[in-house]
């Protein structure tokens, strides 16, 4: 039914250039609408339709009502689509060097600057027929929520609800590692098939598990990466002038991640009220957890790919 929906919206949406100059590209998110990280993406839209008319326009199809979630990096890369509002994790299947992105925290000025963005543009051109336009959430990192409380920084009999991000780690600390999509999680905590989730340290609210949430673990740990996928064949078919207003607001886009110092300080002051307590075990063990998450999660990505891997961690200083 997904599919068929989808189908049906490219039919009447295609990329039918609006008069002479104008080409119109289809977009998709892998998150829920108003979400988060849907909702920046959303703004990205509407400033290219704004500062592009006449010239390029983003027509926006829809999220996971549309494309299941793991579908959008192939639906990119065969341009079923021409943009994807997308996290790597979601696309490990077909490019497993972006497990590595997590673990790369550096601000995108820096990154574009020392040759990372270059790099990772590469390996998107290569393995996803991908135009690496932006990453957004550099500087928002995740926990592990849960419904038991354990006794120290470990998951042995513990239930745990991932995605590829922090599977590895979940596993490395003895927990049962569940994958579900997200619209599964809610029902998941409630009739507890699972005893927590991972998420970011922001965004629970816009799915309303803070209801079904007893604990937030500390540390953080990782980074969000949440990035702007052009479908490198469309890409390369755009006039200059086309590419400029997508990479402009590309840039301004990223420049976003300023505003989300205030963003978690608000969420975790609004987790606080909504009962979630955090469990802290010390400066020892978390110490001790945050090794243990970037070593396992490093040891993952060079096993699948040693020589693009081994320079990603040299690149994120690690």
């Amino acid at each position: 039914m997904r599919r068929l929906a989808l189908a049906a919206a490219l039919v009447v949406f295609g990329s039918i250039p609006v008069g002479a100059q104008e080409v119109v590209l289809r977009a998709v998110r892998a998150f829920a609408e108003g979400s988060m990280f849907s909702r920046n993406f959303e703004r990205f839209i509407e400033k290219v339709n704004a500062d592009g008319r006449g010239v390029v326009r983003i027509n926006y199809i829809g999220g996971p009502r549309a494309m299941p979630p793991f579908e959008v990096g192939n639906a990119v890369r065969s341009k079923v689509v021409d943009i994807a509002n997308v996290t790597g994790a979601f696309y490990t299947n077909l490019m497993p060097e972006a497990d590595a992105f997590k673990l790369i925290n550096k601000p995108m000025t820096e990154q574009r600057g020392n040759g990372t963005w270059e790099f990772i543009n590469s390996l998107h051109n290569q393995k996803l027929n991908a135009q690496y336009l932006a990453r957004q959430f550099h500087n928002v990192p995740f926990h592990i929520y849960l419904n038991k409380r354990p006794d120290k920084l470990d998951f042995s009999g513990l239930k745990i609800r991932v995605t590829p991000v922090y599977k590895d780690l979940v596993e490395a600390l003895g927990g049962a590692a569940i994958t579900t999509a997200p619209g599964e999680v809610y029902t998941a905590l409630e009739r507890g098939v699972v005893d927590g989730y991972g998420w970011p340290v922001a965004g629970i609210f816009d799915l309303g598990w803070e209801k079904v949430t007893k604990y937030r673990l500390e540390p953080a740990f990782y980074s969000v990466e949440v990035n702007v996928l052009v479908n490198l064949d469309s890409w390369k078919a755009l006039t200059e002038a086309q590419r400029k207003v997508l990479t402009e607001a590309a840039l301004w886009l990223e420049g976003l991640d300023s505003e989300n110092v205030a963003v978690i300080a608000a969420e975790r002051d609004k987790q606080a009220k909504a009962g979630i307590q955090p469990i802290d075990f010390g400066p020892a063990a978390g110490k001790a957890f945050l090794d243990k998450a970037k070593d396992v999660a490093w040891q993952s990505v060079i096993r699948r790919s040693p020589e693009a891997g081994a320079k990603l961690r040299q690149l994120a200083g690690d």
